[in-house]
């Protein structure tokens, strides 16, 4: 999927209408199939930024095209035939603890479901060697029948990447993918992640606090600070002089690993996500 932002300034979903926007006047294109890295200090807007290329928040200035197309420009019919084919991985994912791991792998699949398929397959999961498959890249098809309450936060969150393995979607947009994996796991989830996007010749834009897998897993890197674009480089001109600058207010972010995920699924702000 092509992606264009001209101009577009937006505000973080839970933020009070009054608000400063997050985003302010973004100038970013995307080519199909390119795979880009999202770096920057918190705060920065990166999540802001794919929840309104997930079509999950409307621009407040500017414009954004999907292949051409202004997604608030359409019937609503056609809005959620587009979203269905995007899929977005927040960096909590929304997972119902009694839910069993095939189920929730298998989520990716629903927005090319039927209405009866769809209400059948919590119940009969049919694909189960697709769901099997999708969690062996996060070396967990172990888990495969477990239930979610019994996983670690780790694991839960390699359950939500895996879902991107079957969603066969044009876009993919995955929030800080790597907070609650050690340095081994964040590896391969990193190269799993990669790989499911050329396999399936899907975009990928990635947010990270783990600067050193974003240079060494992605070809471009785009650095985003208080809201704006510092940055727009193939990864071989990143220098750590400009990665110097990016973090100049939080070096500690630059230096060290992004901490622990904390937040619990109860926990997290509540935000409306339109897509998978």
């Amino acid at each position: 999927m092509h992606i264009a932002l001209q101009a577009c300034s937006a505000r973080h979903p839970s933020a009070q209408a009054a608000a400063a926007p997050a985003l302010k006047a973004i100038d970013l294109v995307l080519a199909q199939g390119g795979q880009v890295a999202v770096i920057g200090p918190s705060g920065a807007g990166k999540t802001t930024l794919l929840h309104l290329m997930a079509c999950a928040l409307k621009p407040t200035q500017g414009q954004l095209l999907l292949d051409g197309r202004d997604p608030w420009a359409l019937r609503t019919a056609e809005l959620q035939r587009l979203r269905g084919q995007l899929c977005l991985a927040p960096q909590v994912p929304p997972l119902p603890p009694r839910q069993r791991v095939i189920t929730a792998v298998l989520a990716g699949l629903l927005p090319g479901m039927g209405l009866w398929a769809s209400l059948g397959s919590p119940l009969y999961p049919r694909q189960i060697d697709l769901a099997e498959a999708a969690l062996a890249r996060f070396d967990l098809a172990e888990k495969l029948f477990e239930r979610v309450d019994r996983l670690s936060g780790g694991e839960r969150q390699r359950v939500g990447l895996a879902r991107l393995a079957v969603a066969n979607a044009r876009l993919l947009l995955v929030d800080e993918p790597l907070s609650a994996l050690d340095p081994e796991r964040a590896r391969q989830a990193c190269a799993s992640i990669t790989a499911v996007a050329r396999e399936q010749r899907a975009t990928l834009v990635a947010t990270l606090h783990h600067v050193d897998m974003a240079l060494q897993h992605f070809p471009r890197i785009v650095g985003l600070r208080d809201g704006e674009v510092v940055f727009d480089l193939p990864t071989a001109e990143v220098s750590p002089e400009r990665l110097t600058d990016l973090y100049a207010r939080h070096p500690d972010e630059l230096t060290g690993a992004a901490p622990p995920l904390a937040l619990s699924v109860a926990d997290a702000p509540a935000v409306a996500l339109t897509c998978r």
